[in-house]
């Protein structure tokens, strides 16, 4: 089959794949069978001369699949914007919107800033929950449309808003306080003292030890828990010491449940909605509700 044009069809395969992480999800999703799907992505890698996917797990698009990725979401925005505008009655069907952002970010302020779009429009949320790098990087690959990131540099074709600052405070119980910390928290005591990273790419612990008490990451004990809210119980628990975000313990620390161990040490971390140019329809008001929400509740 020769193929004159980019065929849409063919690019919605691959879409499907990422998203989905598999031919067979990919099949259910667009109602058609395995190998019509495998047939899409053959179609389209001889029409490009070249692979569009790396058949690895997790599968990731190759460099030139992330550019088809990106262009697809950008037609996904328009297309639903045009839509709204010629034909206002169709728009009773859910729209999907893909968010990539971080476990704090989902635990402390964005479902409340995302609640009043919820309330008003049909739109189901399908978040990415990821460290703020790997945020970034979704969004050049055309995975999501929209990233909350550390990073305050925009791709190409896209725009980063400042949202705000998050400040951090290592916190502990007073019970673990006196298991670990009865000497003080130091280079010596931390040695001993489990820690909670999120996962292996988390490096806010690790670095701010590091920049603070010169300890490497295999210096000490250390939990590696995907869960914000698991940060918060395990301190409480007193099976661990974490950097919270200041708006999630600071009820802990104002009832004693736990203690500021470092007082004079803060991470004060910038947050940056990065979103593409071209935002349309409901896209747009998404992108309008994060940033207000955030700048009027994050510190500058």
């Amino acid at each position: 089959m020769k193929v004159e044009k980019l065929d849409y069809k063919l690019v919605m395969a691959l879409d499907s794949v990422i998203a989905e992480q598999s031919f067979e999800g990919a099949a259910k999703k667009l109602h058609i069978t395995q190998s019509a799907v495998s047939q899409r992505i053959k179609q389209l890698e001889q029409w490009l001369a070249q692979p569009v996917l790396i058949r690895s797990t997790p599968i990731e698009a190759t460099a030139i699949g992330q550019k088809l990725l990106s262009h697809y979401q950008k037609i996904k925005q328009l297309e639903s914007s045009l839509l709204d505008e010629l034909r206002p009655e169709l728009t009773n069907t859910t729209q999907q919107i893909a968010i990539a952002l971080n476990a704090d970010t989902l635990a402390t302020w964005f479902i409340p800033a995302m609640t009043p779009v919820l309330k008003t429009q049909k739109i189901a949320l399908d978040l990415k929950v990821a460290n703020e790098a790997v945020s970034h990087e979704l969004l050049k690959k055309g995975e999501v449309f929209g990233a909350i990131s550390s990073q305050s540099t925009s791709f190409s074709g896209g725009k980063a808003v400042h949202l705000g600052m998050l400040e951090y405070v290592l916190c502990a119980s007073p019970e673990f306080i006196s298991q670990y910390f009865s000497s003080g928290v130091n280079a010596t005591s931390l040695q001993f003292a489990p820690a909670i990273s999120f996962d292996s790419q988390d490096t806010m612990h690790t670095s701010f030890i590091k920049q603070h008490f010169d300890l490497n990451a295999n210096d000490y004990p250390r939990h590696q828990v995907r869960s914000s809210e698991a940060f918060v119980n395990m301190s409480l628990a007193g099976v661990a010491y974490s950097l919270l975000p200041t708006t999630q313990a600071q009820a802990f620390l104002d009832n004693g449940e736990l203690i500021d161990i470092a007082p004079s040490l803060r991470i004060q971390q910038q947050l940056y909605w990065h979103s593409w140019h071209l935002e349309r329809g409901i896209y747009r008001e998404v992108s309008q509700a994060i940033v207000k929400f955030a700048q009027e509740l994050l510190a500058k």
